[in-house]
């Protein structure tokens, strides 16, 4: 019962971290409709950004100032926010699936640098010995995992509510009014430009925090947890909660990391070792499958507010009773 009640702390606090990095992406895409595909190049700036901040020098690699773990997350924030800044600044007059391109590029191009720049970031083999909240719990398992749990709420609950204000304050309409009709938002004399801009870096601060979480929740980092793959999952977890909720974004995220941790552990029950490798794009098709359904059913996704807001235009659109006696 203690396993249990262990591993599901743990389940809640890796899928909750997910839900940072698709909040980021319900910022940029739902709020804003900015394509962002390289999300995974932000969260490794900032899982890489807090690490070098909080560990313990080290011989043969730049960084290791030994900071508390808070002063890593904020550094992790500015530093992905203002990366996603300068790329915005560079990239977003571009549209659509060009943007994509872009983004996609320079995800590939971060995890290619924490790759290859070994005085910095370990190369191939990563960084080690990250800072661990509450490590000296490390040793009850089950209080360790609550206690990151809690933490992990704390930090997320505050992320929420910030997004929450801000969706709902002037500058959020700005935002719905950009993604939804560019044209009459500039003829009000907002930029577009300027806006999304700073949309693209708040989103990018978030994913770079939610980067290092998980770097101090598992204790360590490499090149290979920032591949195409996880661009997949928080776009698919965005698109099953509700692109455009941020209530969506979180329990979208929670709902796939189920699916696909429960997958995983569903192959490796039922499918032999040695065929285990290929049985785990079975996890792949799990989500894809998952996927369909659910827009089948509620095309908005769990949470999302775009049919609504379609039938409403819809019947704001048929003329009235009246209107179509007179006529």
């Amino acid at each position: 019962m203690m396993d249990i009640l262990g591993y599901g702390a743990f389940f809640l606090t890796t899928a909750l971290i997910f839900s940072f990095i698709t909040l980021g992406l319900n910022l940029q895409w739902g709020l804003t409709g900015l394509f962002n595909v390289g999300l995974a190049g932000f969260v490794a700036i900032g899982a890489y950004t807090s690490a070098l901040l909080t560990t313990p020098e080290s011989a043969g690699r730049l960084g290791g100032f030994d900071l508390p773990i808070a002063v890593g997350w904020l550094g992790a924030m500015v530093v992905a926010g203002l990366a996603a800044a300068i790329i915005g600044v560079a990239t977003l007059r571009l549209k659509s699936d060009y943007l994509a391109i872009t983004t996609f590029g320079v995800a590939v191009v971060v995890q290619l640098v924490a790759l290859n720049a070994q005085g910095l970031t370990g190369g191939p083999f990563g960084i080690g010995f990250i800072p661990r909240p509450f490590a000296s719990l490390a040793e009850t398992p089950l209080l360790f995992n609550f206690a990151n749990l809690g933490v992990v709420v704390v930090v997320l609950l505050i992320v929420y509510l910030a997004l929450e204000h801000l969706s709902r304050s002037p500058w959020g309409r700005v935002l719905k009014a950009l993604r939804e009709d560019e044209r009459a938002a500039v003829s009000l004399g907002k930029s577009a430009r300027f806006y999304r801009v700073q949309a693209f870096a708040v989103g990018g601060a978030i994913m770079g925090l939610a980067g290092a979480l998980q770097a101090h929740f598992i204790g360590f980092i490499a090149p290979d947890n920032y591949v195409p793959i996880l661009t997949f999952q928080v776009w698919v977890m965005l698109i099953v909660g509700g692109s455009g909720s941020n209530k969506g974004a979180v329990i979208g995220s929670v709902v796939v990391w189920a699916i696909w941790a429960g997958s995983g552990a569903l192959t490796s029950a039922l499918v032999s070792p040695e065929q285990q490798a290929r049985a785990a794009s079975l996890q792949i098709v799990a989500i894809g499958v998952m996927l369909c359904i659910i827009l089948l059913m509620r095309p908005g996704g769990l949470f999302g507010d775009m049919p609504r807001r379609r039938r409403s235009d819809a019947q704001e659109s048929l003329p009235k009773t009246g209107e179509r006696g007179a006529s």
